[in-house]
């Protein structure tokens, strides 16, 4: 092992792991799957590791038992919201907010849409299914677009990394071992105020400071009424996010039920089989029973797989990192140096995820190295709960800073036809505020806990 290996050579050999990533994929313009897999293959090398062993631990990472698991939940929640998106089933959510809420609280509206839709809907799928409601409320109203648009991508991006089933806080709820019930949990805990202030409040504000119409080329956009209703569409969302939470409360023992039903709700409770249901469900009452023919069900669902796709090599890419950082010897070693050094793991999560992040754009790819740094050097002895905060550091510290190495940067300036300055005022300042607002409260509720 690595023990006594000096503590500057260990925090310089950490440094040049990340850099050596980022060289791979910033200079020589590399897909993150390949880089992460050189990367994994020079950490092997440069700690010492046999051939032999470093293969193994390459095939091992990739094939271990958890990542068929998570493989069939990012395949299945891409299905269910391919689905979900084709049928309408969005904009029946901010057509019904709005009706009840009025004009006057359109931008809440538009941030509990955002937070619903996105937690079976891709970021940037919702966002173009959505920005007509935007367009909409502009034209009815006369005020800057930012009012309900800063509210609805505050709602879109802090559920598509803080709560599953979308693939980020699967993964990295996978690498460090937790139920994705707790993960759940806290990401509402956190997620709801976390909007609040960056979308709700945040969006107030920069309204009155920028005045944004509808961009001309898509002034013709209109929002097309919805083929299903609001009460399908929220039954189909929440059946597998009850079925999991009611497993991972009947687990930690804080709710009881007849002996005989905790088999049946531990299957139900499974992430892949309560998005089997949901997607079963979404298959017959947003789809069959809505007129789609099943040929058109089948190429939504076969189309929804090439997406997440590459999220799922990605994904296995950074478990080989993962298990190469372990058997080298490299994770336990740096875990002493943070303990020497009194460094909090929950500070460690944000700041390398954050790092990835600033440096090459992708949240998801911020996300999945983050995760492989902070699962080696994560003691055992953690609680669920604990878990699911280094969870929320971790996407907290992938959602910062978004800039122009961002795609997500460059779809919301093109939507909303904004400046790079403009963009930066207002996208980029929701996306550094609520990375570090859930930040902050992940890190007092660590702190209390």
């Amino acid at each position: 092992m690595l023990a006594a290996v000096n503590i500057l050579t260990l925090l310089g050999g950490a440094a040049l792991i990340i850099a050596f990533f980022l060289l791979l994929i910033l200079y020589f313009r590399m897909q993150a799957f390949i880089a992460l897999l050189l990367t994994a293959i020079a950490v092997g090398l440069a700690f010492g590791m046999p051939v032999s062993s470093l293969i193994d631990a390459i095939k091992s990472g990739i094939g271990n038992p958890g990542m068929g698991g998570l493989i069939i939940v990012i395949g299945l929640g891409g299905i269910f919201g391919a689905i979900l998106e084709q049928s309408g089933g969005a904009n029946s959510i901010a057509q019904f907010l709005l009706s009840k809420l009025g004009v006057k609280n359109a931008p809440f509206a538009m941030m509990i849409t955002g937070f619903v839709v996105a937690i079976p809907v891709f970021f940037d799928v919702a966002f173009i299914i959505l920005i007509p409601v935007v367009f909409a409320l502009q034209k009815q109203t006369g005020k800057s677009i930012l009012l309900y648009a800063i509210p609805l991508l505050a709602g879109l991006a802090i559920t598509h990394t803080f709560i599953p089933p979308t693939p980020g806080p699967i993964l990295v709820a996978e690498a460090l071992g937790v139920d994705l019930g707790w993960v759940i949990m806290t990401g509402f805990i956190v997620g709801l105020p976390t909007a609040l202030i960056s979308g709700l409040w945040f969006g107030k504000r920069i309204s009155k400071k920028i005045y944004l119409e509808i961009p001309e080329e898509h002034k013709k956009e209109v929002v097309t009424k919805a083929n299903v209703s609001f009460s399908e569409v929220a039954i189909i969302i929440l059946v597998p996010i009850v079925l999991i939470l009611l497993k991972t409360l009947l687990k930690s023992g804080m709710i009881a039920v007849n002996a005989k039903l905790i088999p049946v709700f531990t299957l139900l409770g499974e992430p892949f089989v309560a998005l089997i249901i949901a997607n079963l469900l979404a298959w017959y009452m947003l789809g069959i029973r809505k007129g789609m023919a099943k040929n058109q069900l089948l190429k939504i669902s076969t189309k929804s797989l090439g997406t997440v796709g590459a999220i799922i090599l990605v994904t296995g890419a950074g478990a080989v990192l993962k298990q190469v950082l372990i058997k080298s010897g490299v994770g336990e070693s740096l875990a002493q140096v943070m303990v020497d050094y009194k460094i909090p793991i929950i500070l460690f999560a944000f700041l390398s995820a954050a790092l990835v992040r600033v440096l090459q754009g992708s949240a998801t790819v911020a996300m999945v190295t983050a995760a492989s740094l902070v699962a080696v050097v994560c003691p055992p002895g953690y609680s669920s709960f604990q878990l699911s905060l280094l969870v929320i550091a971790v996407a907290s510290g992938a959602s910062v800073f978004s800039h122009v190495n961002d795609s997500g940067f460059w779809l919301v300036s093109q939507y909303l036809g904004m400046s790079e300055k403009q963009t930066f005022r207002s996208w980029t300042m929701m996306t550094t505020l609520f990375g570090f607002i859930g930040f902050c409260i992940a890190a007092l509720l660590w702190g209390v806990v």
